[in-house]
């Protein structure tokens, strides 16, 4: 099963990530936004724990990728891999990454946005689809 796939939009980046589960599908959002920003691969240098909280898996989605967005800008750390725990709204991450100063971007993310946003379970997989403002 593929991780995430792009999709055309006018002037943001459109993705939808998949996952066996609702932990998988918010591990493939992440990759997938970080993807947007370098195909390189990252190595795994530096590891970051955090916790964060939502009313349904919409603004779970949304304040999980948002971390990574102030991750980015406070500690210059640009992810390789994350595990999530996801229980009653509130998302355990283990994220492992490398300094962005060793990479080269080619695309600034500035926001995730609520546009658009799903996630939810189509047959026997977890879809979320996000766009994000570039």
């Amino acid at each position: 099963m593929k991780k995430f796939e792009f999709f055309e939009h006018t002037a943001d980046i459109l993705f939808k990530a998949y996952g066996e589960n609702v932990n998988e599908v918010f591990e493939n959002a992440a990759l997938a936004m970080f993807h947007t920003m370098s195909d390189n691969k990252i190595d795994a240098k530096l590891k970051k724990k955090f916790k964060v909280k939502g009313k349904d898996y919409e603004s779970l989605l949304y304040n999980f990728l948002e971390e990574f967005l102030i991750l980015i800008d406070t500690d210059d750390f640009f992810l390789s891999s994350v595990k999530v725990k996801i229980k009653d709204f509130t998302l355990e991450a283990e994220a492992v990454g490398d300094s962005v100063k060793n990479y080269e971007m080619n695309i600034d993310v500035k926001a995730v946005t609520y546009n658009n946003m799903f996630v939810k379970k189509e047959k026997e997989k977890w879809v979320a689809q996000v766009v994000l403002d570039v």
